[in-house]
């Protein structure tokens, strides 16, 4: 089953405080996308709306032209993976597992049982008594072994140490490869995961703000290292998200794509042109009070 999710003028409010406005866009097919912003942008309503958990204030929220919220059908095609324990915190780990494997037709449990060997899951303690580490990992077997065609992670595996978080990005990636479907990870770990996401879709102040491959990301964003007067002369007309000044040189983080002619002045100015990582534009971008236009 191949997902297609549309939002069409979609926004949702909690009395008079609005979460989301205006959101528009499509995200389809097979891939892993990066569902990034700030604290408080508005990512987890996005992520409760596509489950279903929750009905739009206005628009429209479609997965493969049908409206989620209240659409049992269509809810075991989703997994959004949340809190556990307030799941199944009175059951032991091996019971919250047999019952997680009713919620989806595509349940692997015997996948399950392997990811929890990997992660030193104890399966006979209660839920309710895991450390953070253990609940994550927990989260993290759940959203991988229910190998739903629509799978949601909000912050899952934040509460894990750097190993876990390894084991996890290495067995998310290979169970990916066996099993193609649509991953969406809202992260903060940019730095770490950041290499999965074959998109980016950034959330900004309750709106998509920016939807694009993460390779195209990367190619229209650069840095420009120089003399202040030299790298002034060469951003005068380009959108720059950030400068820098030690001394007498300069930097400016650029986004727009490198032109053979700014390549050509570059050299005459003698600047450095450098890449900036994924997740330094994600920081860049939400940072300013406008983010450009790509």
């Amino acid at each position: 089953m191949s997902v297609t999710v549309e939002w069409k003028g979609l926004a949702k409010s909690y009395g008079a405080h609005s979460a989301l406005t205006h959101v528009n866009g499509t995200i389809a097919g097979n891939k892993i996308i990066g569902l990034l912003g700030r604290n408080g942008s508005g990512k987890t309503t996005l992520l409760a709306l596509i489950k279903g958990l929750l009905r739009p204030t206005s628009g429209q929220l479609l997965i493969n032209g049908q409206a989620p919220f209240e659409n049992r059908a269509l809810a075991r095609e989703i997994c959004f993976v949340r809190d556990s324990r307030m799941t199944y915190g009175s059951f032991k780990v091996r019971e919250a597992l047999k019952l997680a494997s009713a919620s989806w037709p595509n349940w692997d449990h015997g996948y399950a049982l392997h990811l929890a060997e990997r992660f030193s899951l104890p399966l006979e303690k209660k839920v309710q008594s895991l450390s953070l580490g253990m609940e994550s990992s927990l989260n993290a077997i759940i959203g991988l072994a229910s190998r739903a065609p629509l799978t949601l992670m909000d912050e899952t595996y934040n509460g894990m140490d750097a190993p876990s978080r390894y084991l996890f990005y290495e067995e998310l990636l290979e169970d990916y490869m066996r099993s193609p479907r649509m991953l969406v990870l809202s992260t903060h770990l940019i730095e770490e995961v950041g290499r999965l996401f074959e998109e980016v879709v950034l959330v900004d102040q309750g709106t998509i703000v920016l939807h694009e491959t993460t390779e195209q990301l990367l190619m229209m964003t650069y840095v420009v290292i120089g003399t202040a007067p030299d790298v002034e002369r060469f951003t005068d007309s380009l959108q720059v998200l950030h400068t820098q000044v030690l001394g007498n040189m300069k930097s400016a983080v650029v986004f727009g794509e490198l032109s053979k002619e700014q390549e050509r002045l570059a050299d005459l100015y003698h600047l450095d042109i450098q890449p900036v990582p994924l997740q330094d534009i994600i920081v860049h971008l939400t940072s300013r009070k406008e983010v450009p236009s790509s």
